[in-house]
């Protein structure tokens, strides 16, 4: 998983009256929890958005007063009426160190049932897992090309080497499901035929003969 820098300055004042200044001068305080104790810092308002407003997950070097910090996002609050970010933890990590993170699901391939005119369904946008955070992916990759009308993926069928998921094994991840739109497949229905041994109906005697 890639790593991403941020700077800050170290908070001198982490009472609420203090936070609530540097909110107004487009400041937002955070803390680093771990690493034998709680840093307590503020970073630029605009710099934190461009991490946690995307879709992809990193983790974050934060540079406070000349040394740095390794940390993921561990929560973030926001103001319920304007959704802008009002506070934020992290936690510091180590390559030897296992966590837990949910990583976002992107889906690679054709779907042949889609194709068919099949409704393809995602059920995970992110998925939760754990392990080093050495071997932790940027996401989540899953083929899509096998899945046919009625087919799906689920939790358990899903294998990333040295991670461990989390969740139920039966939860369905993505699906393709039937809709009005949706056709036969012809080759799966001329292989049913054949298997019944049925003469297509039309068919002249000649060629049945044959």
């Amino acid at each position: 998983m890639k790593t991403v820098s941020l700077s800050g300055s170290l908070r001198e004042d982490v009472g609420s009256k203090g936070a609530k200044a540097l909110r107004k001068e487009g400041q937002v305080p955070g803390v680093v929890y771990g690493n034998g104790g709680n840093i307590h810092f503020h970073v630029k308002e605009t710099d934190l958005n461009k991490l946690v407003f995307t879709p992809e997950v990193h983790f974050v070097s934060i540079e406070l007063e000349g040394n740095e910090h390794k940390a993921i996002f561990k929560e973030i609050q926001f103001h319920p009426v304007t959704d802008r970010i009002t506070h934020f933890d992290l936690l510091a990590v180590s390559e030897d160190k296992i966590i837990s993170i949910a990583l976002p699901v992107k889906l690679t391939g054709s779907s042949p049932g889609v194709l068919n005119g099949g409704k393809l369904s995602q059920n995970y946008r992110k998925i939760k897992l754990k392990a080093l955070a050495k071997d932790l992916p940027e996401f989540l990759s899953l083929d899509i090309s096998e899945l046919k009308i009625g087919m799906s993926i689920r939790l358990g069928e899903i294998e990333i080497p040295n991670v461990t998921l989390l969740g139920d094994m039966r939860d369905v991840v993505v699906s393709v499901k039937t809709s009005r739109n949706a056709v036969a497949d012809e080759l799966e229905a001329a292989d049913a035929a054949d298997a019944a041994g049925d003469t297509p109906e039309g068919a002249s005697e000649a060629n049945a003969a044959e």
